[in-house]
């Protein structure tokens, strides 16, 4: 069985990434104590963030896209709400695979566990705000 997914939920999650990250990385925001967590310098010549910005475009978009396919299978699977479907499945998802890969490997590189929860919890948000657009906005004839 192919998972039924809407495409346009799909495309707006993604932009949903670009806006979150956007306002996350703010310098009044996260961003001046990531870039110094991170030792990145956000001053250095020729600094862009074109190819970054286009990377993060491809990936949250397959990140949407299993998030929709995957939502829609818990609510084959489990029924109820297609909303509650989606967050439970974000939620699960994040803390299974983004969070817990993020921890393993931070702990390996002798990161700082500030910059760790930092990185997760960004992840996670961006993961709610995606699975909420994707929960209230469920493939035709699935609700």
């Amino acid at each position: 069985m192919v998972p039924e997914i809407n495409y346009w939920a799909v495309l707006i999650a993604t932009a949903s990434s670009m806006v979150v990250g956007s306002i996350w990385y703010t310098p009044k925001v996260f961003g001046t104590r990531w870039a110094k967590l991170a030792k990145v310098d956000m001053d250095r010549p020729g600094a862009t963030a074109v190819v970054p910005i286009a990377v993060t475009v491809i990936v949250s978009f397959v990140t949407a896209w299993v998030l929709a396919g995957a939502s829609s299978i818990a609510w084959h699977f489990y029924g109820g709400s297609y909303l509650w479907s989606a967050l439970a499945t974000g939620v699960i998802l994040w803390a299974g695979f983004t969070a817990a890969r993020f921890i393993t490997h931070d702990a390996f590189e002798g990161r700082p566990s500030s910059l760790t929860v930092l990185n997760i919890a960004h992840e996670l948000v961006t993961i709610v705000v995606m699975a909420l657009i994707i929960g209230v906005w469920p493939p035709a004839g699935t609700v």
